[in-house]
């Protein structure tokens, strides 16, 4: 966006309502412009005067005090997205059947883009059938909702209500600010990370991946709308908590075991995992002396995208990596024919491991697409691509 993005933050009066003062920070220094609005119950949590120091910028909370005689609209039309964060049972009930009788609900009215809520309460308010369905309601209009995440809640339960990590909620608005739910229905696999096959319990052999590439593709997956299963061996990154499975496998047999047993389910399978090509032919069973001699006796490992490859259902797409130091073009559309795929991302390996990438997108009937970023920005411009084939 040429513009700086316009954050409509909106706390409502939850204990999470602390939260959003690092969320407004973070935003800030993103590079965002915020204004805020505060609801009578969250000025019990939180301060105006927090906001306004870290937004560098205004902050509402009345329909008939303000310097403004018609904040719920300058408040509408200046904003590019909403953010409603924390979201109360009560925002939602109250924007889910219409009512107005605060500067929140008429703003959320007299929106015409993008809302993000991000409900966070007690467990069993959230579980309420009548929350759950305003949530729904809310869906069905096109609103975005941020699933809380699950653990020990400030009321003592433990659940699904907990207020996300803020990283998640940016990276949530940095998706609903240029793309939507687009993905609902279609079903995916991604792997990420390097797996490790032992030669004592001490030691491996591994290779260089961080996984914050397969990670961030099953991040904006998921933000948009696909049944994301990540299939992990060894990252650096927390995995996204509201994915729909997450299972780790720390060898290549036990990711091949995983990743055999869902294929024929998928839509579209995306190996982004560096695997590793040799393993010990025999793991010595306990740990090796420093000094003694040591000669390692290799095999092969089974080739998981090529086994995929040859058996892909109907009307499945198969994307695979190719992590190259010479002759990146030239070596990844020898992958790509070679292993059956629809698709190839192609990148040096001199960018393993950074939160930025440069590569290379790759198929049999297109122009190569070269783009570059970060990996979230890329993994959105991946799913685009995909879309096309």
């Amino acid at each position: 966006m040429d513009k700086k993005p316009r954050i409509l933050l909106c706390v409502c009066g939850g204990i999470a309502a602390y939260k959003t003062i690092d969320l407004a920070s973070q935003l800030y220094k993103a590079g965002y412009e915020i204004r805020t609005i505060l609801t009578q119950a969250a000025r019990n949590f939180v301060s105006p005067l927090n906001f306004a120091a870290i937004t560098h910028s205004t902050v509402h909370s009345s329909l008939w005090e303000d310097s403004d005689p018609i904040p719920h609209i300058s408040l509408a039309d200046w904003a590019d997205l909403i953010v409603v964060a924390p979201a109360t049972a009560s925002a939602i009930a109250k924007a889910a059947h219409g009512l107005s009788d605060d500067l929140l609900s008429c703003t959320i009215l007299a929106h015409t883009k993008p809302i993000l809520w991000v409900p966070a309460m007690n467990v069993n308010m959230y579980a309420n059938p009548a929350t759950l369905a305003n949530i729904g309601i809310l869906r069905e209009r096109g609103h975005q909702v941020l699933e809380p995440a699950t653990g020990m809640l400030a009321c003592a339960y433990e659940g699904k209500g907990k207020y996300p990590p803020n990283p998640e909620v940016i990276y949530a608005i940095r998706s609903y600010l240029l793309y939507r739910r687009d993905l609902i229905g279609k079903k995916v696999l991604v792997t990420a990370g390097a797996t490790g096959e032992k030669i004592d319990p001490m030691r491996m052999i591994t290779n260089r991946s961080s996984g914050k590439m397969g990670i961030a593709l099953a991040r904006a997956l998921s933000l948009r709308g696909a049944q994301v299963c990540l299939i992990y061996a060894q990252v650096s990154q927390e995995i996204p908590y509201y994915l729909d499975e997450a299972v780790q496998t720390l060898s290549v047999d036990e990711m091949y075991a995983e990743i055999m047993s869902r294929a024929g389910k998928m839509d579209w399978i995306i190996k982004c995992a560096a695997v590793s090509d040799y393993k010990p032919k025999k793991a010595c069973p306990d740990k090796i002396k420093k000094g003694e001699q040591l000669t390692l006796e290799l095999e092969t490992t089974p080739d998981i995208l090529a086994e995929l490859g040859k058996n892909k259902s109907p009307g499945q797409k198969l994307i695979g990596f190719a992590a190259e130091t010479q002759d990146l073009t030239e070596n990844a559309l020898k992958k790509l024919k070679s292993k059956h795929l629809d698709l190839i991302i192609a990148n040096h390996l001199s960018n393993a491991g950074k939160n930025s990438n440069s590569v290379q997108i790759l198929s049999a009937s297109a122009e190569p697409l070269c783009i570059e970023g970060d990996k979230f920005e890329l993994a959105h411009q991946i799913i685009d691509r995909i879309l096309k084939i």
